[in-house]
């Protein structure tokens, strides 16, 4: 195995990219399963289909594997550091958050990398590297936007992907001074398969699946998705990277991914902010219509009131909550029924 460069060409840079998509649409995956499935065991069926689907390349190449318990010991502490330990936090995290803030959190995981090969003298953290990470990060503070919300569940989900983004780190340093010499095929099939016996374990006594209910398709479809696209695929591009370019250069993948993983998220699950923030915006118009159809019926309409309730129906206030236009109780008949302009849809 070479020596990083420390630097990006770009045929790295475009596979950096590639990454991303994958790992961005396993965070979609993940969303997907975690809806019917524990977490340990959501981990454990990534993993698991990994294996499967890169045991075959492995027997197509006749890769060389390890054949002690010494040799598999590097890639068993790599699939600790590198899935075992990252990918159950992430997808406990992502059961209390949302899938787009635990890929935003999960971007500071080139700062840890970073401090962590520094730390141990393995990469110089120069002035212009910190200087990059940190404008990513702020990159992507920015686009999680205003709306971070520190309610008591998604503190824990953040720090849970905090921990991940720390483990992140460590195994960039473990795979560089552990795994030298090993194919990136073989550093990925052994990974995984080290990880799924950890996981089976620990899905056994944490979640005992035959307790679970059979999960519908949807959710075998995305477990088979984050085994072969997340994992088998991924894995190998990941490593590549890494020999050729470094620990840190690429965790820069995890910039990327929110990005990634939102534009995914709304063409694979049709969620986005924006739609959201169309159907609120809609919301607001139909209740402004509502309003002044009820001025009308009244009798009590006139220009300014209309004025009034179409800007009150395109204003979207901080809080973004839905605008009411307010005034005073409108009286419908001439009997003893009175009802408020201000109320919603009825």
């Amino acid at each position: 195995m070479n020596k990083p460069t420390g630097h990006i060409d770009r045929t790295d840079a475009a596979l950096l990219v590639f990454l991303s998509l994958l790992w961005g649409l396993g965070f979609v995956f993940a969303g997907v399963a975690l809806k019917e499935l524990p977490p340990v065991t959501v981990v454990f069926g990534r993993v698991g289909f990994g294996a499967l689907f890169l045991l075959p390349l492995v027997l197509l190449w006749r890769v060389d594997l390890p054949r002690s318990m010494a040799g598999w010991a590097p890639f068993f502490v790599m699939g600790v550091l590198n899935n075992v330990v990252p990918f159950a936090l992430v997808a406990a995290g992502q059961a209390m958050t949302t899938t787009g803030l635990m890929s935003i959190i999960n971007a500071t995981t080139p700062l840890f990398t970073a401090l962590v090969a520094a730390a141990f003298g393995e990469e110089k953290l120069t002035t212009h590297r910190l200087v990059g990470v940190l404008m990513g990060l702020a990159g992507v503070v920015i686009l999680r936007g205003a709306g971070f919300d520190l309610a008591s569940a998604q503190t824990v989900g953040i720090l849970l992907c905090l921990g991940a983004a720390l483990s992140y780190g460590f195994s960039g340093l473990w795979g560089r001074r552990m795994l030298k010499g090993a194919s990136p095929l073989t550093s990925s099939f052994c990974q995984v398969a080290s990880s799924s016996a950890v996981l089976l374990v620990l899905a056994i006594i944490i979640d005992r699946p035959w307790t679970l209910a059979m999960a519908g398709p949807a959710t075998w479809v995305s477990l088979v998705g984050l085994g072969l696209f997340a994992t088998s695929i991924a894995y190998p591009v990941f490593y590549r990277i890494l020999a050729r370019s470094g620990a840190t250069n690429v965790m820069l993948v995890t910039l990327l991914m929110p990005v990634s993983t939102i534009v995914l998220a709304h063409f694979v699950l049709g969620d986005s902010r924006a739609a959201r923030g169309g159907r609120r915006a809609g919301d607001r118009r139909r209740i402004a219509c509502d309003r002044w159809a009820d001025l009308r019926m009244a009798g009590t309409a006139d220009p300014g009131d209309r004025r009034i309730v179409i800007i009150a129906a395109y204003q979207i206030p901080s809080s973004q909550q839905p605008v009411r236009a307010a005034s005073p109780p409108v009286r419908v008949h001439a009997s003893t029924t009175t009802r408020s302009a201000t109320s919603g849809p009825r």
